[in-house]
């Protein structure tokens, strides 16, 4: 019998043997039921806490690392980041805001400056330039393909595409979102009466900077002080301001001027009239209120409306009677008879040879428009002789002569904050013998019309000078200035003047106003013919007028260059003044200050002494109050024939044709009837009813009509 040797015998034996278990490593169970494969080793660990702990291990990585970049981009790389971010974005610019409104006297606005928007572009932000340009073109009114040239082929870096548009445009644009367009707020500049005082206003460029008059001139106050402050632009590169440090947006100082809207519309309307009629080439006028030396008025024809003012030429919107300088003819002459008269070469009295009207001397010829002889010194103004005032000029003598023009003003700028011009007057050495007496009647110097209103307001400030002034300061503190003449000479040339107006043989008759006495000078000066070298054919027409007469309120000078139909200055410019004059009165009210004349303050009338005034037409509705104890009582045809203010009323409608508007109008109130005046004129030349017929008895469907007429 054998035996098994279990080492060494063979594997396969009949008995069952128990199967041995491998190593930890290679063994491995089979779960029937999960049906999963487990090791063993794996279960002694908790797969949950260490999912978790790995979560928190790489959140804390991740912080970790993220304040490590933010530790970099603040401490390394912070500082040269935020320089980047403020270049840009941020910016220090030299800004502008708002400008200044301009007001008259009485508060009204005559320029303001309002929001706008103005279109521009970044080219280098712009994605596709043909759609931008299809897109942009017909909103903005711009050839496509201009604007597609202009922004593709250009190199900087902001383009202006159109300044200043209106709402509706601009929120086109806005909707519109186009990458490298956007808008920029800025200031228009508008004038609300348009045309009126457009020259004395000027206007402003598309920069807001004044260009032309006050907007010019007084451009340190209207346009704002320039501030650096710190711009920021957002990503569509709008524009706005940090006001962290305090920072507001800039804004100019307001102004008001002495211009009064109504009394401007007068003047303007009247001088348009006067342009129109005459067909002259440019017409102008100021209003000046003496006692203050303010500017009421400042009208030119043709007008200028500076919201248009890239449609206007500068012929147009210069300001001619502060800038051209013209030989101002016989508006001249009151201030060569004041010096001559200050410097006691003459008196009202003296006699002056007017050589009948021509006078060869010198190989010079001067002629007077009437033939007069030897006359007054106070009828040579009146008459208006160039040859009286030239012998007058020749006693003054050279340098007192230019000592007294420069006194008053010529030869130098107005303080009136306008572009000026400083006129011609040519220093004593340049003077010849020529030269002074032709000087003397207004020929041979060149002066602007404000220079001419300056001087004027000197003389009717009894003689001691008086700045014109255009502004209204609260600051305003009243100058001494010096006396150029004696309170007497200027009252005794200013009655001269009055004569002028006033006496029926006056140059300057039509201007005179029912009611009030005025004075004034009418002026027809030669223009110089460039080419030719000598005088041409053209005139200058003016007049200056003032009234009252004793107690002057306002001034007026009036200008109309080279008409054509008529070139005298009493028949051109002095109905003007009359014009703006009468329509004053009303608008001031002096008329219905003044007293109707009484039978005991009225004497009768003499050749010799003048139109006396004191009618006051506005108010001719009150009933006319006559002292019957005064009185004669004349007959019927008497009545008819008697001046207005020592007749009764008669039976029957008077004749008045040919009497003066005043005695017509005195005849009629006599009878308690107020007359309507039609037309103008100081006469009669037709009246309703006829004369010598019965007084109707039924006044209120009868028209009391006068006619009147310069006859």
């Amino acid at each position: 019998m054998f035996k098994f040797n279990s080492r060494k015998g063979n594997r396969h034996t009949d008995a069952p043997r128990a199967e041995k278990v491998s190593r930890p490593a290679k063994r491995a169970r089979v779960n029937a039921s999960e049906g999963k494969v487990r090791f063993a080793w794996t279960e002694k660990f908790d797969w949950g806490r260490i999912r978790i702990k790995m979560v928190v291990v790489v959140f804390c990585l991740l912080w970790a690392g993220l304040w490590g970049r933010a530790w970099y981009l603040q401490m390394v790389e912070g500082p040269r980041l935020a320089e980047r971010a403020r270049r840009q974005h941020t910016a220090s610019e030299l800004v502008t805001g708002r400008r200044g409104m301009i007001f008259d006297r009485n508060g009204q606005v005559l320029a303001r400056s309002i929001e706008a928007r103005s279109v521009y572009a970044r080219p280098q932000e712009i994605e596709d330039f043909k759609a931008m340009a299809n897109t942009l073109g017909p909103i903005l009114g711009i050839e496509p393909q201009k604007l597609y040239d202009d922004l593709s082929q250009t190199k900087r870096r902001f383009v202006w595409i159109k300044r200043k548009v209106d709402d509706f445009t601009a929120e086109a644009v806005h909707k519109t979102n186009i990458a490298g367009i956007g808008l920029s707020k800025e200031y228009d500049r508008v004038y609300p009466f348009k045309h009126m005082a457009g020259q004395v206003l000027g206007f402003v460029g598309m920069d807001d900077k004044g260009l032309e008059g006050i907007e010019r001139s007084m451009e340190a106050r209207l346009g704002c002080t320039p501030t650096r402050q710190i711009v920021q632009r957002d990503a569509m590169g709008r524009r706005f301001y940090l006001h962290e440090e305090g920072q507001s947006e800039p804004r100019g100082q307001d102004l008001t001027l002495t211009i009064d809207v109504q009394m401007q519309f007068i003047v303007e309307e009247a001088v348009a009239r006067a342009v129109k009629e005459y067909d002259a080439r440019w017409g102008g006028a100021i209003v000046v209120d003496v006692p203050s030396g303010e500017i009421m008025a400042w009208a030119q024809y043709p007008f200028f409306n500076p919201n248009t003012y890239k449609d206007a030429s500068p012929l147009v919107y210069r300001n001619r009677m502060a800038a051209d300088a013209l030989e101002p003819g016989s508006t001249f002459k009151p201030f060569v008879m004041a010096a001559a008269l200050q410097e006691k070469k003459i008196n009202a009295g003296t006699a002056i040879d007017c050589e009948g009207g021509r006078w060869e001397t010198k190989n010079f010829t001067i002629r007077d428009t009437s033939r007069q002889g030897v006359l007054p010194a106070n009828k040579v103004l009146r008459y208006s002789s160039n040859i009286g005032m030239a012998k007058i000029g020749l006693m003054i003598g050279v340098p007192t002569f230019h000592k007294y023009l420069k006194e008053l003003g010529f030869g130098q700028r107005t303080s009136v904050p306008v572009a000026d011009s400083r006129g011609i007057l040519r220093i004593p050495r340049d003077w010849s013998e020529v030269d002074i007496m032709s000087t003397s009647f207004g020929q041979s110097i060149s002066v602007t019309g404000l220079q001419m209103a300056q001087a004027y307001l000197t003389l009717l400030n009894n003689g001691q000078y008086k700045a014109l002034t255009l502004t209204r300061e609260e600051n305003n503190v009243d100058e001494v200035h010096p006396r150029v003449f004696s309170q007497a000479t200027a009252r005794e040339v200013m009655r001269m003047m009055r004569d002028v107006v006033e006496e029926s043989d006056g140059t300057g008759k039509r201007a005179r106003i029912e009611g009030i006495e005025v004075a004034g000078k009418t002026g027809t000066a030669q223009k110089a013919d460039h080419r030719a070298g000598t005088y041409g054919s053209k005139r200058l027409a003016s007049f200056v007028g003032f009234f009252p007469a004793d107690k002057p309120k306002y001034l007026i000078l009036v200008m109309v260059d080279e008409p054509t139909r008529n070139q005298y200055g009493g028949v051109v410019a002095a109905p003007v003044f009359k014009e703006i004059a009468s329509r004053t009165l009303t608008f001031s009210g002096i008329m219905t200050n003044t007293k109707v004349a009484s039978v005991e303050e009225t004497p009768a009338a003499t050749p010799t002494s003048g139109r006396r005034r004191g009618l006051k037409l506005a108010s001719l509705d009150v009933p006319y109050a006559a002292d019957s104890k005064k009185d004669v009582a004349p007959s019927q045809d008497d009545s008819m024939r008697l001046p207005g203010h020592l007749a009764k009323a008669g039976s029957r409608v008077p004749d008045v044709m040919g009497k003066s508007v005043r005695n017509a109008v005195e005849l009629f109130a006599r009878a308690g009837v107020v007359p309507e005046l039609k037309g103008s004129g100081s006469r009669v030349v037709k009246q309703t009813p006829a004369p010598g017929s019965v007084w109707p008895e039924e006044d209120n469907k009868v028209e009391y009509i006068l006619w009147l007429s310069e006859r």
